[in-house]
């Protein structure tokens, strides 16, 4: 390998390179981001944008290392045994990527669609090559490994069964709780999405020296509101505790 004679231009060009990298890879993804306004699916946009996006990282660091006289592909094929241990120790990325290749073109899932794996449930977020981006009802996102989803089974709820939520409440010993069902299901059912069926139900769960805990539950249309409807409905519990 020759040692680059002018190291600082050497410097400067890959600090060219790196800026210019990043610029483009920002300018695609701003590109991307666009087709939200218009394309419901998302997973394809996804899945074009990521190979574009590591297709230019592999350009940039062919570059990089041409300027120290590497000649990438040359290297590539005299690894030998050292690219076959290399190639061992990456097959759980390369398996992910290949996975999510899988996950996406056979679209067996889709952004928007609720998942639930390892005991873990929410609705897909992101589809990338390497891991899938699930998000639950308390806000909390999880990354799934590709292969986690190819290799094991995991559920795909139908669309009634991901619009379903699900209120929990402590209510004092000394309310009616038949006043306070025919109160809260006539706030359900005057809130615009909320299906018919299945029916609001309330359950009582449990009653202790303290209060009586239930469990409101009721189905609508649009999951993404879910935060809304869940907003409103505590507060008509405050408003009828307070009242």
């Amino acid at each position: 390998m020759d040692i680059p004679s002018d190291p600082i231009q050497t410097l400067i060009t890959i600090l060219i390179i790196i800026i210019l990298t990043t610029i483009v890879v920002r300018l695609i993804a701003g590109l991307f981001n666009r087709f939200e306004r218009f394309k419901e699916d998302m997973t394809a946009i996804y899945l074009i944008r990521d190979i574009v996006t590591y297709l230019i990282y592999f350009i940039a660091l062919i570059d990089i290392l041409n300027l120290f006289g590497i000649n990438l592909y040359g290297t590539l094929l005299s690894l030998g045994i050292v690219g076959i241990a290399v190639s061992l120790a990456a097959k759980d990325i390369i398996s992910n990527l290949f996975s999510g290749i899988i996950l996406i073109l056979g679209r067996s899932i889709k952004v928007g669609d609720t998942i639930e794996i390892n005991n873990t449930k929410g609705v897909i977020q992101l589809i990338r090559l390497r891991t899938t981006v699930i998000k639950d009802d308390d806000g909390i996102v999880s990354n799934i490994p590709n292969s986690t989803l190819t290799n094991n089974l995991f559920k795909l709820y139908k669309a009634p069964e991901k619009y379903r939520i699900n209120i929990f409440a402590g209510l004092a010993l000394d309310i009616d709780l038949d006043e306070f069902n025919e109160y809260i299901m006539e706030k359900i059912k005057a809130l615009d999405g909320v299906l018919d069926k299945p029916e609001p139900r309330i359950y009582a769960k449990e009653i202790t020296f303290e209060e009586t805990k239930i469990k409101i539950s009721f189905w609508i249309e649009d999951y993404n509101n879910k935060d809304d409807y869940k907003l409103k409905i505590t507060n008509e519990i405050r408003k009828f505790v307070n009242r």
